[in-house]
């Protein structure tokens, strides 16, 4: 079946992608030696690379869709990774950030967009996003311990190699994803770039990445808990955000799409607000029930959101998403740093609530006398799922 084998590649590509990324940092400040200010540096180029090809590779598949894209682009990231652990060069590591590496976050969009193209604009098509936001979800609750356990049995290298051969896998495996179909004409045009909308999605990131940023301090320096306590919250927000995504796969038509990503948002408000208080354990593990529930219904609901706003232009659509949540990832990092240096921790997370509450706006605005898509649009003969390659 297509869609078995788009979610094994997302569950295999979310497992080396969190086994990497969860010790990255780590790998330039201990191995290769990199100063806090180099590291920063190549975090963005590697989110400048990632937005830049992933939006270039968007609107090719646009105009043809193919499975290719993801597949080469997994294929030249892996072989980044494996020659990683001979790099020592900073100027070669923001080479490899710019090119093959920082391409690998042009994967995600396009995965999304191949799922929409193979599956069609039927209930098969407009499920597809929460099904596999849940195992990209499911991968980043494993994809971390893995590689704890691989990093301390063979070091770096062996983590990097480990992640580059699942990757390989996740490759191999979308060749069994059958050629998606032309994308059929429509007489309405996707129309402009939703920007209102755009920087909600970023407000929301910014918001998260900044969270997850000051919250591991908080526990261990303001509240006095041990590191391990730090990963039990976020296995809690895990476990949470895989049962939400599933959830919206039984949300009745009926329900306003709009009305659900907003409550995304005020998940999120909620988050925070409960996090700033915070004096126990126990109120962190339930503020983290709404952070898992809040990054489920935005990152599900709003791809596909974006995909019916901007249909039949699904790669542009998905790959506009994507982008909008890192360019959250690149504000967070500096606005992070600068507000628990200078407001302290509590603080910061109530800046972490204004900013999901302008999300919040910011979305409500852009979404006005826009269309909600709440039932599925029938498959017609030009958006049948294509057959085998």
């Amino acid at each position: 079946m297509p869609f078995v084998a788009l979610f094994a590649a997302v569950l295999l590509f979310g497992i080396a992608d969190s086994m990497i990324h969860s010790y990255l940092v780590l790998f330039g400040a201990d191995v290769v030696g990199l100063t806090p200010l180099q590291i920063g540096v190549w975090a963005s180029v590697l989110a400048v690379g990632g937005i830049t090809i992933g939006w270039w590779l968007g609107r090719l598949f646009d105009r043809r869709p193919a499975r290719t894209y993801a597949m080469v682009v997994i294929l030249a990231g892996s072989a980044g990774y494996l020659l990683l652990p001979w790099v020592s060069s900073f100027l070669l590591l923001l080479l490899l950030a710019a090119t093959v590496l920082g391409a690998m976050g042009a994967v995600f969009p396009q995965l999304f967009a191949l799922a929409r193209a193979v599956l069609g604009e039927g209930a098969a098509g407009q499920r597809s996003a929460p099904l596999l936001r849940s195992g990209w979800s499911l991968a980043w609750a494993v994809g971390p311990l893995l590689g704890a356990l691989v990093l301390s049995r063979g070091g770096y290298p062996w983590l990097m190699w480990t992640a580059a051969g699942v990757y390989v896998a996740a490759a191999l495996i979308l060749s069994a994803v059958p050629r998606p179909g032309p994308v059929a004409g429509t007489s309405s045009a996707p129309g402009r770039t939703p920007v209102l909308l755009t920087v909600s999605v970023t407000l929301f990131f910014t918001a998260m990445f900044a969270g997850g940023v000051a919250l591991p301090l908080f526990v261990t320096r303001a509240l006095h808990q041990p590191p391990a306590s730090v990963g039990v919250l976020f296995s809690v927000c895990a476990a949470v955000e895989v049962v939400a995504t599933l959830g919206l796969i039984v949300v009745p038509d009926r329900v306003s799409q709009r009305a659900l990503i907003l409550g995304g948002f005020g998940s999120f408000v909620c988050l925070y607000a409960l996090t700033a208080v915070s004096s126990t354990m126990l109120m962190l593990v339930v503020g983290q029930v709404f952070r898992g529930v809040g990054i489920a219904i935005v990152g599900a609901a709003g791809i596909r959101y974006f995909q019916d706003l901007l249909a039949p232009a699904t790669g542009r659509a998905t790959t506009l998403f994507a982008n909008a949540s890192t360019a959250g990832l690149l504000v967070s990092g500096i606005l992070s740093g600068v507000a628990v240096e200078h407001v302290g921790y509590r603080a910061t997370f109530c800046l972490c609530g204004v900013a999901a509450a302008l999300g919040a706006v910011a979305f409500t605005l852009g979404s006005r006398r826009r269309p909600d898509r709440r039932a599925p649009a029938p498959v017609g003969p030009e958006r049948q799922p294509a057959g085998s390659a």
